[in-house]
């Protein structure tokens, strides 16, 4: 073996360096070029810009809808979706099972979140994780002050 490298040892030198100049073109070929020209646009050459659409500037604003509570009961319910973590299919949710009042939720003990809990589907865990139970206290006592303190401003 050393006698075939003695012998060939040239062959071998100009292949490795093919080898390397092959994979360094490999590799700096496969990268972006930059562009490096200077690209002239249309208002550079003296175009005006394109016009307002004036009927579009000068109309009536689109008629805004009050977004509703999702959990409002007809007869006196609160929007539960104040409570941090309880967006409106999870008050509607509730509403179907019969919580509409920030009292109810205050009022539930372990065995209450627990039966809950196991009717919220993919949303279990919420309870407790987000602390309804304590938001619903403070909101259901009117007390929006300590609301923000412990849990950040309302929406």
């Amino acid at each position: 073996m050393t006698e075939l490298l003695q012998t060939y040892w040239p062959a071998v030198a100009i292949a490795l360096v093919l080898g390397l100049v092959i994979a360094w073109y490999v590799f700096n070929a496969s990268r972006r070029t930059r562009v490096t020209g200077t690209v002239k646009d249309v208002l550079d050459e003296g175009a005006a810009p394109a016009e307002r659409n004036k009927a579009l500037i000068d109309s009536a604003p689109a008629a805004r809808q009050e977004p509703r509570p999702a959990a409002k009961a007809a007869a006196g319910g609160d929007d539960l979706t104040r409570i941090k973590g309880l967006g409106p299919k999870l008050a509607a949710l509730l509403g179907d099972l019969g919580v509409t009042s920030f009292a109810q939720v205050a009022a539930w003990d372990d065995r209450e979140i627990e039966r809950i809990d196991a009717q919220l589907g993919r949303f279990q865990g919420r309870i407790t994780r987000d602390d309804w139970v304590g938001q619903a206290k403070l909101l259901a006592a009117g007390d929006e002050g300590g609301f923000a303190t412990k849990y950040g401003k309302l929406d």
